[in-house]
């Protein structure tokens, strides 16, 4: 069998070789093995801590595996957690084994380590990039239905062949329900951009601070003024049409786009935990007696 996806031997099948260690059943990369039916866990000794690294170089589920096999075969780790999804490999260990001990370890498998607590900030950046998502599209398909299925239809009624369909539809917004309607199309649109766009926000305010003008700055200040537009639209005798629906589809497509297409370039770090006095990255309180390692890596 290959050594991974490109056919190509890598150092970290080189070590395993050394070790006499094979990738464990169900890691191996056969699209035909199914996943974990549920996470793995091992007991770890009470006096072992953990440690969490960022690192790149983890392409395959056979190369999660290897790799747990491998630094699990080492003196003093107890259990071992390679995630490829996050790029996240955590490691519980005797306090005989030091941080630059695992580090030199996971970097003799030909892994690249992001230093010092970059682990934290990828896991929580990538956490809360999947939740600004999440929201992006769950609130935009909450505002982009009532448009569908109230407002298109009014504003382009050539497409519609039943007249008493257009008319019913269009006393509708011309009744008191309106203001209901457009106050959860608001509510709807308003929160999905301050959540899902939170972190241009953030940078386009610091920006302007500075006196500078970005393509985020640019789209923030658009999709506000958008919003305002269609706020007086919609709830004073300002004359114009309400364009909610453009506030959610920017929305989603920039969430999007941010997520799956370039990325989040700065992760919120603004809750990174510190590092407690044993060296360990966990809390002192999060362990009692004999800690569970969970050594799926969160598949």
């Amino acid at each position: 069998m290959a050594d991974d996806r490109h056919g190509r031997s890598t150092r970290l099948d080189a070590v395993a070789r050394d070790r006499g260690i094979d990738a464990p059943a169900g890691d191996r990369g056969d699209a035909t093995v199914p996943d974990h039916a549920g996470p793995r866990t091992k007991r770890v000794p009470e006096p072992h801590v953990h440690d969490t690294f960022s690192v790149d170089g983890i392409d395959t589920k056979r190369r999660e595996g290897l790799l747990e096999a491998v630094l699990v075969d080492r003196d003093g780790v107890s259990a071992a957690s390679a995630t490829r999804r996050n790029g996240t490999v955590g490691i519980h260990h005797g306090p005989d084994v030091s941080r630059e001990d695992l580090r030199d370890a996971l970097e003799a498998c030909g892994l690249v380590v992001a230093p010092g607590d970059a682990a934290f900030e990828v896991r929580r950046a990538a956490q809360f990039a999947s939740a600004r998502v999440a929201v992006a599209v769950l609130f935009g398909l909450m505002v982009a239905t009532p448009y569908i299925a109230v407002l298109y239809p009014t504003r382009i009624e050539w497409l519609f062949y039943d007249p008493v369909t257009v008319q019913y539809l269009q006393s509708i917004l011309d009744s008191q329900m309106a203001t209901h309607f457009f106050v959860n199309l608001g509510s709807l649109s308003g929160i999905a951009f301050l959540v899902a766009c939170g972190p241009l926000i953030k940078r386009s305010v610091a920006a302007a601070a500075a006196g500078r003008i970005t393509n985020e700055s640019v789209f923030v200040g658009s999709v506000v003024a958008l919003f305002g537009y269609s706020t007086l639209a919609a709830f004073t005798a300002f004359e114009g049409a309400v364009h909610y629906d453009l506030v959610a589809y920017a929305v989603v497509g920039v969430t999007l786009w941010n997520h799956f297409g370039v990325g989040e370039t700065t992760p919120d770090t603004a809750s990174v935990g510190e590092r407690t006095a044993d060296g360990s990255d966990v809390s002192a309180d999060a362990t009692e007696d004999e800690p569970v390692a969970m050594t799926d890596g969160g598949r």
